[in-house]
């Protein structure tokens, strides 16, 4: 089992997350992924920079950092040409160290381009289309490509990595899983559900990485802990696919309105026992996981770090 670190974009600026990035590095954690939004999920988290601006920082202020986008939606705000084209730059100032998480997204980041908001089975029609224009880029040469979603008219991707970087795959619901398999280099999920990971492998990601995303809030003593993830993440406790649906920041800050304290305490580890987070993970490990990496809500950082360094991390070496 790997361990890595979520760079929450919602939550933190971008010199923060340069700095959070190399921190972690020196932590001990293996890899991060870095959240690609336009807008964060409330107000009240109050940040959302450009990631791929982000992404070049931490190219320079680490060494061993493995870095993913976790995720990016190349379908609707950003056309996959341009995705290839950033994919491939983080990947050659990261020899062998990037990688890119691509998923469906939200509309809370895709409504803004004014393309309207397509169903679930449309993006994910959408999502592999966009895969192939990808790699097509990533194979060199002047490239052309006309297909259902996407046009490509004399396109070349000048600057390319030796190696096309992996393309690591969102998903939780069923298609989205057997997508994942097909066209995958790996698995990207927010579930530690072992069904997850069947699916993905008999779709034919038998093999390959499989990542999942743990959400916590370590803080001196629990009730400071579940105070603020219920203050900072009460979107962390919505239900069904309202997280899919909404277009504004207002619209999840009105729904989190219902949303309890132990309603957020149940989806978030919001404790200062290592043992529940060690468990948190396991549950990932129990379900087929090889990578888990761990979002830790509000501006405590630096004790999330201390902590995991000192009783985290060495559990799962």
């Amino acid at each position: 089992m790997e361990l890595g670190y979520s760079l929450a974009s919602e939550e933190h600026a971008p010199n923060d997350l340069v700095r959070y990035a190399r921190r972690a590095e020196e932590a001990g954690f293996a890899f991060a992924l870095v959240s690609d939004h336009f807008h964060p999920w409330t107000d009240r988290q109050g940040q959302s920079p450009f990631v791929w601006s982000v992404i070049g920082a931490v190219a320079q202020a680490t060494e061993r950092l493995r870095l993913g986008t976790g995720v990016t939606c190349p379908l609707l705000r950003i056309h996959p040409v341009i995705v290839a084209q950033a994919a491939a730059t983080a990947a050659a100032m990261m020899p062998g160290r990037f990688f890119l998480g691509v998923g469906t997204g939200e509309n809370l980041n895709e409504h803004v381009v004014g393309q309207g908001w397509p169903s679930a089975a449309t993006r994910l029609e959408m999502l592999e289309e966009a895969v192939d224009v990808m790699r097509l880029l990533w194979q060199g040469g002047n490239r052309s490509h006309e297909g259902t979603y996407y046009v490509v008219e004399n396109a070349r991707v000048y600057t390319l990595p030796e190696e096309p970087p992996r393309v690591m795959v969102a998903a939780t619901g069923k298609e989205a899983t057997a997508l994942a398999g097909r066209i995958g280099d790996g698995l990207v999920s927010t579930a530690p559900k072992r069904e997850i990971v069947d699916g993905f492998r008999e779709a034919g990601g038998e093999g390959k990485p499989c990542y999942g995303h743990v959400t916590v809030c370590w803080a001196r003593d629990d009730d400071t802990a579940r105070k603020t993830a219920r203050e900072v993440w009460p979107n962390g406790a919505l239900p069904g696919q309202l997280t899919q649906e909404l277009p504004l920041p207002k619209h999840f800050e009105q729904a989190a309105e219902l949303v309890r304290e132990d309603d957020v305490a149940k989806e978030i580890v919001c404790s200062a026992d290592p043992a529940a987070h060690r468990r948190a993970i396991e549950e990932y490990a129990d379900a087929g996981f090889d990578h888990v990496y761990v979002h830790q809500v509000g501006p405590d950082q630096e004790g999330f770090f201390d902590f995991y360094r000192l009783e985290v991390l060495p559990h799962f070496r």
